[in-house]
């Protein structure tokens, strides 16, 4: 397997868990009457969709991985948009967290 489509899964299953966690903590919040917001991220950030929790965007992320690593050679570009959507993700999930 290609090392860079290796790490992208790598760092998709850690976020994955991470995605399920903060996901559940959103649930509280939002039946607590929190959480007040219409997506995660703007459509600026890369995604073709909008959602109210991170699991959607995982596997959005995990449809573009598995697209490049069934490509022959690999597409920069898909590659450069995917990395910036993990990183998205990965930050936010990140500022949750210390929240």
């Amino acid at each position: 397997m290609n090392p860079v489509i290796e790490q992208l899964n790598n760092n998709l299953q850690l976020l994955y868990r991470q995605a399920l966690d903060a996901d559940s903590q959103l649930d509280a919040l939002q039946k607590s009457g929190h959480g007040k917001f219409s997506a995660l991220f703007k459509q600026e950030a890369g995604f073709s969709f909008e959602a109210k929790r991170f699991k959607p965007y995982i596997l959005d992320i995990a449809a573009d991985v598995e697209i490049l690593s069934k490509q022959e050679s690999l597409d920069k570009n898909k590659l450069e948009s995917t990395v910036i959507k993990l990183q998205k993700v990965h930050q936010l999930l990140a500022n949750f967290k210390n929240k």
